[in-house]
């Protein structure tokens, strides 16, 4: 069925068009600005903004998490550990029910290393599906070992390659066995021999120096230890290295739980009672951090032209990793990201064509012919008050229409 949706603003992931109406057809935009075809199903927009469908780009997630995601607007999650590579998501490609999925397998880090101190000894995750793949734990102490990681990772089907540099002490574990500069330098060589996209955890400013000297591709959180440096910040925007600074992640080591978020009633009407409670809790094991560094961290970076994607590092409904949940926090990344200097639009990029760029999903992330039909129809102007954001009226995956939330 051709759908077109007419008199809309139309933000198209880099900008305000002089257009307002949009034609989808067969799970594709098939024009942008032209008249609604003769037999169109016609959706009036009046009144709203059309985006891109968003992503996130930093979460750990399951087919429920991707689900929840799709109902605040988010069409794509990038999985930073987890499952979800390529032979393994075969039935979530064509799912419109929930958000599509994009995977690094699991880090290369040290046994014993991050993100090992998160949780209890006795903790078992519980749920989801079998693994049909194999998945590879490519636990690395030498340059040697991550190198020879880095085909097997390749063959298993990790869309990136993610290396964990963290010693623990931003995580209250100070002393965690942590990648050596070596390491994180040959398995980035190797990777990128192989054609493959890099990124790295990094909490701290050693650690980024160290992932931006070994040639990473990208930074999938923003350091807390302390405020940037002109230093700092030049050689991160001289590297080309994108940023996801993931601050409502930040926001919770530090103690700040997301209340406000679960607050506000657009947000809870679509929260269960686990999601709700995970929210209104935080991870609380930086409480020493201060939330106005890494905002003005940011700030400086979108100064020195550096690429920001919004990620939020959402993973399972247990307080003990709460202060975020799929799908709501990336609108309130949005508000962070406004709120630490960017303009709403530059906000919305991060969210919508920034990603999609950087991690080549060249099918969709704009609003353009020919690209994915993942689509948000919200109220008001998000262009001009980034929290309209949450003002959901439809959204579309592939071009089937899911209805407000």
């Amino acid at each position: 069925m051709r759908t077109a949706i007419t008199n809309a603003r139309v933000f198209d992931g880099e900008r305000v068009l002089d257009a307002d109406t949009v034609v989808i057809d067969g799970g594709v935009i098939t024009s942008v600005g032209a008249v609604a075809p003769p037999g169109s199903e016609i959706v009036d927009a009046r009144g709203g903004t059309l985006l891109p469908g968003l992503f996130d780009a930093h979460v750990h997630t399951s087919e429920e998490a991707l689900a929840l995601a799709l109902r605040f607007g988010v069409t794509t999650e990038l999985e930073m550990q987890g499952t979800h590579t390529k032979p393994n998501r075969r039935h979530i490609t064509s799912n419109d029910g929930v958000a599509d999925v994009r995977s690094a397998g699991f880090a290369i880090t040290p046994p014993g290393g991050h993100p090992s101190e998160l949780f209890p000894e006795d903790f078992r995750p519980g749920g989801g599906r079998r693994p049909v793949g194999e998945i590879v734990h490519p636990f690395s102490t030498t340059p040697e070992q991550a190198a020879g990681f880095i085909p097997r990772l390749v063959e298993t089907g990790s869309d990136y390659i993610k290396f964990m540099i963290d010693d623990g002490s931003v995580e209250g574990h100070p002393g965690l066995p942590v990648l050596d500069r070596a390491t994180v330098t040959a398995g980035v060589a190797e990777a990128h021999r192989h054609g493959m996209l890099t990124v790295a955890h990094a909490l701290t400013a050693e650690a980024t120096r160290m992932a931006i000297d070994a040639g990473i591709d990208g930074l999938v959180h923003l350091f807390m230890d302390q405020p940037h440096t002109d230093e700092l910040v030049d050689l991160i925007a001289a590297s080309g290295a994108f940023v996801v600074p993931c601050v409502v992640l930040n926001a919770s080591m530090m103690g700040i739980t997301g209340d406000t978020l679960a607050d506000d009633a657009r947000v809870s009407s679509r929260l269960d009672a686990a999601w709700n409670e995970t929210l209104r809790s935080s991870f609380n094991r930086y409480p020493q951090g201060r939330l106005d560094d890494v905002l003005r961290s940011v700030g400086a970076l979108h100064r020195a032209g550096v690429d920001l994607l919004v990620g939020t590092d959402a993973s399972m409904p247990l307080p003990f990793l709460g202060g975020v949940a799929h799908g709501a926090s990336v609108h309130q990344e949005l508000q962070y990201l406004v709120q630490a200097g960017l303009s709403p639009a530059d906000a919305l990029a991060a969210a919508t064509s920034a990603p999609a760029r950087r991690f080549s999903l060249d099918d969709r992330g704009r609003i353009t012919e020919g690209k994915r039909a993942d689509l948000l129809l919200v109220d008001g102007d998000p262009t001009t008050t980034i929290s309209d954001t949450l003002n959901t009226r439809d959204t579309w995956r592939r071009g089937t229409r899911l209805g407000p939330a």
